[in-house]
């Protein structure tokens, strides 16, 4: 056993921020990060910004734990990716015959994932799905009791979308927080018709967030945020089949708020420590990062659209062995100084 297993359930419980991308079924990555953080005595969730998958993690998480505590947030989280995986049953983007044998999680070569992504590059969710059916709709009104996400919540949440009329985020906080607000935070504008809320109407909360950090800088007393990275940031090779420079377009898409984001808080805290800001007026951020980067690229993007069981099963995993590391490695840091150097991950 190590040190720092040995020495767990001592001490006073740190506070942490939480920053959770979106990703498709790679959200069940960040459900096993979220599992393990949960049964952590040593940490405690101030305030979550999540975005897309993240923003379901984030409100669910958010219920459970004011319905029954750590072990009620872990048993609703296995509860929303069990009903993620029903859906997929009834999905018809499955896996072809050899990838399923050969045990692959990929969907390069699903007929049904060719047929949706010509369908959706010919006509818009408005001509496909007139009559606006989303099946996440009764997923979320069966899973989350809103009003303990708007006034029971021992955690807060900043739940992103994009206006599609301004190109801004909109962040939603607990008491703004319902099923349309989930709807929009997920909605992909080539599947879903924009979701309308208070007379605007609203896309993907990724594209302009995914995270918001800003939020937690000025609506948490917290200084450590801690993001569970999802996109890669950083691809080898140059992509060359008209799929693979998509994903690669929609990962650089998908990062760049988060980037723009750490590139200010990295020129703050470089004017705080060189004495031109006063600390005492100005927040210095400490930042964390529990990533498995190699892992998931190794998977493709493809698979975020692969939500059968046995796959998410295995993200889940891989995400509380990485969270397992990063407590091992980096929980003394907490409170004290960033884990990660921000210019070289993010500058």
């Amino acid at each position: 056993m190590s040190a720092a297993k040995a020495g767990r359930g001592t001490g006073p419980a740190k506070q942490i921020n939480l920053a959770l991308q979106g990703g498709g079924a790679h959200g069940a990555y960040t459900w096993g990060v979220l599992d393990r953080l949960l049964e952590e005595p040593r940490i405690e969730i101030d305030a979550i910004s999540g975005t897309s998958a993240g923003a379901m993690n984030a409100v669910v998480l958010a219920a459970g734990l004011s319905d029954d505590g750590a072990q009620g947030a872990r048993s609703h989280l296995d509860q929303l990716w069990r009903r993620v995986a029903d859906l997929d049953r009834l999905s018809p983007i499955q896996r072809n015959l050899w990838d399923w044998m050969g045990g692959g999680f990929r969907l390069d070569n699903s007929p049904g994932l060719a047929f949706v992504e010509t369908l959706t590059r010919t006509f818009s969710p408005y001509q496909v799905n007139p009559l606006n059916l989303n099946p996440l709709r009764g997923l979320i009104e069966d899973m989350v009791d809103f009003d303990l996400v708007r006034y029971a919540s021992r955690v807060k949440l900043f739940i992103s979308a994009t206006n599609v009329s301004t190109g801004r985020a909109r962040i939603f906080e607990n008491r703004e927080i319902t099923t349309e607000v989930l709807l929009a935070s997920t909605c992909l504008p080539h599947v879903f018709q924009a979701v309308e809320i208070e007379g605007e109407h609203y896309w993907d909360g990724g594209y302009m967030g995914n995270p918001a950090i800003f939020p937690l800088i000025y609506g948490s007393d917290t200084r450590d945020v801690v993001i569970v990275q999802i996109n890669p940031l950083e691809r080898k090779g140059v992509p060359k089949t008209a799929r693979d420079i998509q994903d690669r377009v929609n990962e650089i898409s998908f990062n760049a708020s988060l980037i723009h984001e750490m590139r200010a808080i990295h020129f703050v805290t470089r004017l705080i420590h060189s004495g031109a800001l006063d600390e005492a007026l100005y927040k210095r951020m400490l930042i964390h990062m529990i990533e498995s980067e190699d892992t998931l690229e190794a998977f493709g993007a493809s698979s975020k659209m692969n939500a059968d069981w046995g796959f998410l099963c295995t993200l889940k995993e891989i995400g509380r062995n990485a969270a397992d590391s990063w407590l091992d490695a980096n929980f003394d840091k907490l409170g004290e100084e960033s884990s990660i150097d921000v210019a070289a991950t993010f500058l």
